[in-house]
Order: structure tokens, then C-alpha cells, then sequence
């Protein structure tokens, strides 16, 4: 069975369709990676990309779509209503098949060499990857975004892991790990009170006393004039995305506000959607094997 990692890029921006296709050029043209899904949107100014290959083509691939979103982001000029602190924010390695978490950890680490010695960007670990535990957690590293991180970087305890001790001006700085898959997940809501999707994150979120592994902020859709709940669901095997669900629409109830959709931002893993029909379908003893496609692919 040959070695397969999944990758999951995420860069800072969500606009110019010019520069996101420049940036994705990178992994439709690297040799034996096959580029699963992109999806950008205008409003987080993001873009996230989602490919798998071995895990040295998938390292490779990786390390051009960052240099090349060095040389077409600007950071000093980019803004969004999601957090982010450079021009490839973060890059995590997740197994897929006949790959183990401590390859991906190996991987993360190799890429985060490279990456700060080359291109002279500052690199942290996370998740699994992570050299301590205040770095487990991406928002935590994250905190003070871009703008704050020319003097977070200077504290002893914010000292980059790989690449100059200096903030990148052009191209800030890049978190890189290895973790679980994460299922992105955000719930619109029939508002456009900013107030009212801020509180209910909070609620959500585990740092809030809310679900153990979901992480969740308020954000304006100014497009659409409505708030929504950003969700990424680090575990969705012991936080299903049904769970998620109900929890915010259960305390939007509490602001008479309504649910008007949802979407995922993304791939996500089967198991999750059929958790998911198994809880509002309420069936009984269902077995992936039940699936017409994933008979006819075995």
C-alpha cells in the first residue's frame, strides 16, 4: 500500500483570482500530487487548499505553494475578517494511508527548516508537531495576528522555532504541524448583529466552556449583510458536527435568531456526514459499507 498524506494550505488571500490561481498553479503542476479541492472566500480573504501525495512530493509541493504566496501577498496591505498572521498561515500534514502522525511530525519539521531558511520567514509548530504546549493550539499561537507579532516575536517565549527571530514585513509568519483531519464547518445566522455570533461562539467554543473540540468565532458575511459561526472541529469523532450544529442553534434561540444555512469549507471525511444522517435520520445499525459509491470503488 503506498504512503499518502493529505495537506491542507491555507493562505491569506480570498479575492484576487488572479493570484490564487498563480498560488494553486504550484500543486496542479508539482509530479504526483493529485490537488483535491480549493475553495476561497472573499469575505475571511482566505484561501484553502487541499491535496495529497506521498510525503515527500507532498512536502515539495507544499514548500513551492508557500514561496510562491511569498512573492504575491503582501501582508501589509492584506486584511479579512479571519485571523492570520502570513501569506501561507498555516500548513498541516494530516495520514491518510500507511503514514503515521510521528512521519507527519518529521515532515513539519523538515518543511519548517526549509521554509525559514530559504525564504527567511519565521516558522512555528503546531498540534502534533508542536515543541511545547503553548503551541499546540494554532489560535494561541496566532493571537495578535500579523500587526501584533513584530513585538510578540521578540519575547523570549515567542521565539520561532525555525527562521530569523524577526517578523517578515512582506510575508509575515507561518505556522506548519501535523494533526487529526479537521472538519470546517460554519453556520450562518439570520443577523447581522456582530454582538450576538461573538457571544455565541464564545459559548461554543471549548476556551468558553463550550465543546472539547471545537474552536469558533464570530464573523461578518458583509456580502450577504448576515454573522456566521466559524467552525473548525479538530476531532469530529468525539465532537460530531451534528453537536456543533445544534449547540449554536440552540443558543441562537436564546437572541430569537434563526439558522439560514451552513457550509463546509473544504473535504470532509465521510463518517463525519454519515454521523450526521445517522443522528437527524435517526437510523439504526447503518454501516458505511451501505453506500452504493463506496461498494462500487472497493
Amino acid at each position: 500500500m503506498a504512503k499518502l498524506v493529505e495537506c491542507v494550505p491555507n493562505f491569506s488571500e480570498g479575492i484576487n483570482k488572479k493570484i490564487i490561481e498563480s498560488i494553486v498553479d504550484e500543486v496542479r503542476n508539482a509530479e504526483n500530487v493529485k490537488l483535491l479541492d480549493y475553495s476561497s472566500d472573499k469575505d475571511h480573504n482566505r484561501t484553502v487548499v487541499t491535496f495529497v501525495a506521498a510525503p515527500e512530493d507532498a512536502k515539495k509541493a507544499a514548500f513551492q505553494l508557500i514561496k510562491r504566496a511569498s512573492e504575491l501577498i503582501d501582508m501589509r496591505t492584506q486584511k479579512g475578517a479571519h485571523p492570520r498572521m502570513g501569506a501561507t498561515d498555516v500548513v498541516p500534514f494530516i495520514p491518510i494511508q500507511d503514514v503515521t502522525t510521528e512521519e507527519c511530525v518529521l515532515m513539519a519539521k523538515e518543511l519548517a527548516k526549509k521554509v525559514g531558511e530559504e525564504l527567511n520567514i519565521p516558522v512555528y509548530l503546531y498540534e502534533d508537531a508542536a515543541t511545547c504546549k503553548s503551541r499546540t493550539n494554532l489560535a494561541n499561537i496566532r493571537k495578535g495576528q500579523y500587526e501584533g507579532f513584530f513585538e510578540k516575536i521578540k519575547l523570549p517565549e515567542w521565539k520561532p522555532d525555525f527562521g530569523p527571530c524577526e517578523m517578515n514585513e512582506k510575508s509575515g509568519c507561518t505556522v506548519i504541524g501535523a494533526r487529526f483531519p479537521l472538519v470546517a464547518y460554519n453556520v450562518n445566522l439570520g443577523t447581522d448583529n456582530m454582538e450576538i455570533a461573538t457571544a455565541i461562539a464564545k459559548k461554543v467554543r471549548f476556551i468558553g466552556g463550550g465543546l472539547r473540540f471545537v474552536k469558533a468565532m464570530g464573523v461578518k458575511l458583509s456580502e450577504r449583510n448576515i454573522v456566521q459561526i466559524s467552525m473548525n472541529l479538530v476531532n469530529y469523532e468525539k465532537t460530531a458536527v451534528y453537536r456543533a450544529h445544534e449547540m449554536v442553534k440552540m443558543e441562537a434561540q436564546r437572541y430569537g435568531v434563526a439558522v439560514v444555512g451552513s457550509e463546509v469549507i473544504g473535504l470532509v471525511p465521510m463518517k463525519a456526514l454519515i454521523d450526521c444522517a445517522e443522528y437527524y435520520l435517526q437510523i439504526e445499525n447503518f454501516d458505511i459499507s451501505q453506500i452504493l459509491e463506496k461498494k462500487l470503488s472497493e
